[in-house]
């Protein structure tokens, strides 16, 4: 973590398009999950193996493929590279829920704090954190399952798999269990993708 005058930081901030680029919160929050479960020395590790500077600002722009060598570095040799999107997904879901109560707070389930994602969590976070690329989702129920919601995606990052963990880690938030799988992905040659999301029981859509 840096520890210098954020202006300072920001000088730092790696050379490359905005739309190529992660904001430094998401490298943070990686540093936080691997310490607590991999434990505390592994992230020089991850740093070194990945070949990085190492030091993020929360509200700094790093380039996507320093975040994709950090994840990939991570000492998790079972998980492929979908895997690990969905591990670090689920894990950051508890410390946003810590760090941003405000947009849980208005929620007792899952569902109807996912329709929020648009419109108001979307827009904090580009208040937050000027610059940040976000996805953009649309939502449908299911005719032949009320307890399914139908999440769309679409990101030029085809990061489908991150999505999935975001919305595991909210349901453990929730304390709440989803099913999840995708019948339509980029990742296939779709031209979106499309989460469908079976909760253990039909939940009100707002």
């Amino acid at each position: 973590m840096c520890g210098a005058d954020v202006r300072e930081c920001e000088k730092g901030s790696r050379s490359t398009r905005e739309s190529d680029t992660v904001k430094g919160i998401i490298f943070n929050l990686l540093e936080g999950i691997t310490t607590s479960q991999c434990g505390e020395d592994v992230w020089d590790d991850v740093l070194d193996q990945a070949a990085v500077e190492g030091a993020y600002t929360a509200i700094g722009s790093y380039p996507d493929g320093e975040f994709m060598a950090l994840l990939g570095a991570v000492p998790m040799p079972e998980l492929d590279t979908g895997e690990r999107l969905r591990w670090f997904g689920r894990g950051a879901m508890p410390t946003l829920h810590r760090r941003y109560p405000m947009f849980f707070a208005d929620h007792t389930s899952t569902l109807p704090f996912l329709l929020t994602l648009n419109d108001v969590i979307h827009a904090e976070v580009r208040k937050l954190y000027p610059g940040a690329t976000v996805p953009v989702f649309d939502f449908a129920d299911d005719p032949a399952d009320p307890d399914v919601l139908l999440l769309g995606y679409r990101s030029p990052r085809q990061l489908c798999m991150l999505a999935e963990g975001f919305v595991l880690g909210a349901a453990e938030c929730f304390g709440e269990d989803v099913q999840l799988s995708q019948d339509v992905c980029m990742l296939r040659g779709d031209d979106h993708c499309q989460l469908r999301c079976r909760f253990p029981a039909a939940r009100p859509r707002g």
